[in-house]
Order: C-alpha cells, then sequence, then structure tokens
C-alpha cells in the first residue's frame, strides 16, 4: 500500500503519477471523506492546472456534490474563502514551489486549514478500499467570483489599514508567475502603495526564476528595490503561500529571520501569546518569546502540522523557516499576502526600516541544503548518525544539538526525492564548519 500524501498534499508529475485517472480516484475518495458539498475548487497558474480542475468539479458532481469553482487564485486566498464563504470544504489544485512538471491536490477543511495528517490517513484508506458511491443523483458546478474580495478584505482587517496607507510605501514585489499576481497588488493597491512589480505575468513555466523563491534566484528584485527606494521587497513561490523578504538595502532574508522580525512586532502588542513552529526553526523564537512571556511549541516539518496545531491550541503566530508566515487571527495558514501586509505594518507603526528593526532580533545564523536519494538512503543516513552521537531528536529524521544555539537537522523530504539538511550556529565560521562537516558525512553514507 502506497502513502499519497507527502508533507504538503498530494503531488507527482502530471501525465506519470499524477494522472487524470489518478485525479479522477482521487476526488472519489475526496467526495466519500466530504460526504456533502458544496466544494471550493481552485487552481494555481500550472499549465495542467485548468484540465485537473475540470476532473474534480465533473467528478465531484458525479457523487452529487455540487462546486463551484474559483479559477485561478492563490492557495491561501481559497483557504481562508473556504472558511469565509462558508464552504464545506475545498480542493486546491497545485504543486507549490515544485517544478512545472508536477502538479497537486491540497484538501481544505470548512475551517479554512489544511486537513489533518489523520484527515489523510482516512482519505488513503479509503482510495485503496475503492468502495465509491455509486451514482444516483448529480451534482452541479457553479462559479465563485469573490475569492480575491474576501481574501484582501480580510487581510486589511488585521492589520491598521489607515496608517499603513497614510505612509505611502513603496514596495517591490517578485510575484514570481505564480498565483499571487492576482491578489497582491490588489492588496498593495488597497493599502496605498506604490509597487514595483516583475515577473508579473502568470505561466506555468515559472520562466522568470523558478516556482521557489531562494537568496539565488532573487537578484532582480535586489535591484529592484534598489533602484526605486523601496521600504519593502517581497517574494511569492508559485501558488502564494510563502514569501521571502528583501529589505530596504537589497538584501534578502532567510525565512527564519522575517518569521523573527514578525514574531516580534506582534508579540510586542500581544503578549502570552502562542507561537508553533517546526523543529527546523531558529531556536531565537525561544529567547523572543520568553520576553513577552509567551510559549513556543514545536512539531515535525510541514505546514499541516504547524496549522493543525495552532487551530486547538489558538495560537497566535505559526512558521516555517522556508518563508511560511501564519497569522492565526486571520486564518491558521501560510500566507503570502499576510505576511506581507503584517511587515507594512510593523514599518508604519515603528516608523522605522527593515535594516533598523532586523536589530532588535537576537544575532543568529541558519543555513540549509539538499542531497538526491531515496527515502530509503535517507533512512541509512540518520542511522549512521544515531550510532555517531548521544544527544538528538528523531521526532522528525534527526536532529543532533551540541547545546540551544547550535545544531543540525537531517530530514527525507516529503514532497521530492532528497534529503534537507539545517543547522544553525552561534557564528558564521561555526555554521560553515557544521555544515560542511554533515554534508561529507552524508555523502560518505550515501557513496558506501
Amino acid at each position: 500500500m502506497g502513502k499519497l500524501f507527502g508533507t504538503n498534499g498530494v503531488r507527482g508529475v502530471f501525465g506519470k503519477d499524477f494522472t487524470l485517472e489518478f485525479v479522477h480516484d482521487l476526488t472519489l475518495s475526496l467526495a466519500v471523506y466530504f460526504k456533502k458539498g458544496p466544494i471550493l475548487v481552485g487552481y494555481d497558474g500550472r499549465d495542467s492546472s485548468v484540465i485537473v480542475a475540470k476532473v474534480i468539479c465533473s467528478t465531484l458532481n458525479y457523487c452529487g456534490l455540487d462546486c463551484n469553482l474559483g479559477d485561478l487564485v492563490p492557495t491561501p486566498a481559497l483557504e481562508y474563502a473556504t472558511k469565509k464563504l462558508g464552504y464545506s470544504g475545498g480542493i486546491m489544485i497545485t504543486a507549490s514551489h515544485n517544478p512545472p512538471q508536477y502538479n497537486g491536490i491540497k484538501p481544505i477543511a470548512k475551517d479554512g486549514v489544511e486537513i489533518s495528517r489523520e484527515d489523510e490517513a482516512k482519505i488513503e484508506q479509503i482510495y485503496f478500499a475503492k468502495k465509491w458511491p455509486k451514482f444516483s443523483k448529480a451534482g452541479k458546478t457553479g462559479t465563485e467570483s469573490r475569492i480575491i474580495q474576501a481574501y484582501v478584505s480580510g487581510i486589511i482587517s488585521q492589520v491598521n489599514w489607515q496608517k499603513i496607507r497614510s505612509k505611502k510605501f513603496r514596495v517591490a514585489l517578485d510575484l514570481g508567475n505564480g498565483a499571487q499576481t492576482v491578489a497582491a497588488p490588489v492588496l498593495c493597491k488597497a493599502l496605498g502603495c506604490r509597487t514595483f512589480l516583475i515577473n508579473d505575468k502568470v505561466d506555468g513555466q515559472f520562466p522568470g526564476r523558478g516556482s521557489e523563491p531562494t537568496p539565488q534566484n532573487l537578484q532582480k528584485l535586489t535591484s529592484l528595490v534598489r533602484k526605486n527606494k523601496a521600504a519593502l521587497g517581497i517574494a511569492f513561490d508559485g501558488d502564494g503561500d510563502r514569501s521571502i523578504f528583501c529589505d530596504d538595502s537589497g538584501k534578502i532574508l532567510t525565512g527564519d529571520k522575517s518569521a523573527l522580525l514578525l514574531s516580534n512586532h506582534i508579540l510586542d502588542k500581544h503578549p502570552r501569546s502562542k507561537v508553533v513552529t517546526c523543529l527546523n526553526s531558529s531556536s531565537a523564537i525561544e529567547t523572543l518569546a520568553a520576553k513577552t512571556k509567551s510559549t513556543v511549541i514545536r512539531t515535525k516539518v510541514g505546514s499541516v502540522e504547524v496549522s493543525r496545531k495552532m487551530v486547538p491550541q489558538k495560537a497566535l503566530i505559526g512558521f516555517e523557516e522556508n518563508g511560511g508566515f501564519m497569522y492565526g487571527k486571520h486564518n491558521s495558514v501560510r500566507d503570502g499576502c499576510m505576511t506581507l501586509a503584517l511587515a507594512l505594518d510593523l514599518l508604519a507603526s515603528s516608523n522605522s526600516t527593515i535594516t533598523s528593526e532586523l536589530e532588535k532580533i537576537p544575532k543568529t545564523y541558519t543555513t540549509k541544503d539538499k542531497v538526491s536519494c531515496t527515502k530509503e538512503q535517507a533512512n541509512k543516513i540518520i542511522s549512521a548518525l544515531k550510532k555517531e552521537h548521544k544527544n538528538y531528536d528523531t521526532t522528525d529524521g534527526i536532529k543532533i544539538i551540541a547545546d540551544d544555539r547550535n545544531w543540525v537537522m537531517i530530514r527525507p523530504s516529503g514532497t521530492e526525492p532528497i534529503a534537507r539538511i539545517y543547522a544553525e550556529a552561534d557564528s558564521e565560521s561555526r555554521l560553515e564548519q557544521t555544515m560542511s562537516r554533515y554534508l561529507k558525512k552524508v555523502k560518505s553514507v550515501l557513496g558506501s
């Protein structure tokens, strides 16, 4: 029995392991899981998304469920609209940051948050049992045109929009040829910003710089910020739920740095709050949380893990180190546009710059890398490292801990045939040494 769900939804190469037959059968399983409609369906800008959407809608209708198609929208917009507009559930067609040949399906519960791991297991059980309902009465497919308006209005309500508007910020947006093209500029206009755009045409091949924003492919954003003296630059991934910051000097921030920056701002206003983050995020969040008597809760890697822990804990903040930031007052999911609005709220309230605000957070040095390998090979790496070390955590892969500020973590990816390696240190030199040492260890195990 195979496993369908990875770290974040179901993904595969369109036409190979992600075929229309597979989409049909998975949708039958989702229909059994959801039980009733209406279901909200949306998709990102990948070339195969429109075809997949047609199969999903027709299959839901075959099972007697009504659905509404929202067309091309960012993932967080569909999630928020599922909750706000009263749907029984949602289905987002996306492969997030994966290369163009991939596509995927992300089921959304009626509370606007990705379904839990337990519910993923239920859907897999239905899928492999193949006990689907026989046709009795067809459902209908309609349209949903309120998604972006509801999404943008919801975000604006969570920040001091009057103060932001008064500042008339200059903002640089790298839309990455992705789904935030239809939302982020709308939000910036509503907040009175003057925007400078690159990669602002939706294209499923992501020709501008690929579907995943990384420090290595954001040089044009850096130039755009400097050229136009922007207060902030921000780059989105393919489906718009993650964002990477560029500060006013043109420096690209890690996802950890931007999350610490926003957390410091939010916790100052809301002390004694709860923060949920993954095991591979910076330890500096514990230092920041302690200042406001707030609590940090750690989870396995994955937005589903963080989101689904946030809901029962009623956590105010959630984040991943990859640029996925979650604001519980809006919706407990990664949200690129909500993150943008919070950054503008920080700048408006502090009368400062991103560069200056970074001075307020603990100095921390983080990095990550990856190696190609199968899950079996990744498990071999973990087993070898367990024999070498005593102080480690195997909740998710293996996290080898030297002390609170120095650690390295290795885990198999849930979306690609790779192992990811993360590290944090109290100095740049120690970080380089740690990463170099463990990359050698990993490659040695793979080569043996």
